[in-house]
């Protein structure tokens, strides 16, 4: 048997790898093209990629099981739902590690966790560990903040809420030949983050919808576990669901690839994770974000005030790639478009990702009481 297949019974042998062909044509699709809410996601996913049904459903769960996917959900909108803020962290070097495994380990509320360096000592050079944090609406990112620096021994923190979303999504193996420049016609239209209010059973049905699926859901009618979970009949989860759609609260259903490590056989999604900083005039944040957000490459694209320890940074974007030169291809491509459109660039810097890990961040208000309440009294932990 190959090192790149998985068995399933002794006659058949399953493709896991995201270079696989048919694989590849299901994963172009199913990272981020299934947007909003589907009563059958993999249905969408079959009729996009041009692969049937059932092969769709074989290799998602093969490759589920072997680690290549490393989660199935259905996403949201959590800047829609909580309070959030990318957040950079000053920490002593000899706890950056410890300080890491605590915010992934321990934190429900930081999902991505990720060490950056730049390529020469810059404004917030020294800010080595970055993460995402999401608190319930009515909480304070503030308090969070305060709260994980108390128990971490952190020497300072930056909060860097979005004010507007131009990019959003994934797509590895969709961006993988991408050339630089590549662009939509038009400026993207900039989402904004004003929270919406949910009634309880929204709440009920949200928090049902949001948990990654197992292997035994991956089939064509996955929601019904999920209805039962909320309390409530399949057509009326539907409805409650749709409804969260329009409220602008549902993301893309996804298959999330683990772009960061290697397959059991070496094969990686991508090397190299760029935070791209642009600092363009005042005033003119939205149409920059516009005009970087509109090329193909940009997985994340926001509108983030950095203040004075970033430069007066003011427009956001993440970048992946299996090549470093061809990263910086991509951002001299976006850096000339933005002549072009005649935005200034008054400042612009690379934060490389180093070690990264990648969860959900939870936005339950009972589970932030809950875990508030767990470390009230506690301090430097690590």
């Amino acid at each position: 048997m190959s090192s790149t297949q998985t068995t399933t019974s002794a006659s058949d042998t399953i493709p896991v790898e995201h270079t696989d062909p048919v694989n590849a044509k299901i994963l172009a699709v199913s990272e981020d093209m299934v947007s909003g809410f589907q009563r059958q996601p993999f249905n969408a996913i079959a009729e996009k990629s041009g692969v049937p049904l059932p092969v769709v459903l074989e290799r998602i769960r093969a490759m589920l099981e072997a680690g290549v996917i490393r989660r199935v959900r259905q996403t949201l909108l959590a800047t829609k739902l909580a309070e959030g803020a990318l957040v950079a962290w000053k920490v002593d070097p000899s706890k950056l590690d410890a300080t890491f495994e605590f915010m992934f380990k321990e934190d429900p509320f930081s999902g991505h966790v990720v060490t950056r360096s730049t390529d020469r000592g810059i404004s917030g050079s020294d800010y080595k560990l970055w993460t995402t944090l999401k608190v319930p609406q009515g909480e304070s990112l503030e308090e969070h903040g305060k709260a994980l620096m108390r128990l971490t021994g952190a020497e300072e923190f930056v909060l860097m809420p979005a004010k507007g979303i131009f990019a959003l999504g994934v797509g590895h193996v969709r961006r993988k030949s991408m050339e630089p420049g590549a662009r939509s016609d038009e400026p993207v239209q900039m989402m904004t983050t004003t929270t919406v209010s949910l009634t309880p059973q929204e709440w009920d049905v949200l928090l049902a919808l949001k948990e990654e699926l197992t292997p035994e859901e991956i089939r064509e009618d996955l929601w019904a576990g999920r209805a039962a979970q909320a309390g409530v009949d399949l057509e009326t989860f539907y409805q409650v669901c749709e409804e969260l759609d329009r409220k602008k609260a549902i993301g893309r259903f996804s298959t999330f690839l683990e772009h960061v490590k290697p397959s059991q056989t070496g094969e990686r999604v991508t090397r190299f994770n760029a935070l791209f900083h642009w600092k363009v005039p005042e005033g003119r944040q939205q149409e920059a974000g516009a005009e970087v957000g509109r090329h193909h490459i940009m997985t994340h694209c926001y509108w983030r005030e950095g203040g004075p320890r970033f430069g007066g940074v003011n427009i956001m974007g993440v970048v992946h790639g299996t090549d470093r030169e061809r990263v910086l291809e991509h951002k001299a491509a976006i850096d000339e478009h933005l002549a072009e459109a005649g935005i200034p660039l008054e400042y612009t810097n690379v934060f490389w990702g180093g070690r990264s890990e990648i969860k959900p961040s939870e936005i339950s208000p009972k589970v932030y009481k809950e875990w508030h309440a767990k470390w009230a009294d506690k301090e430097n932990v690590i």
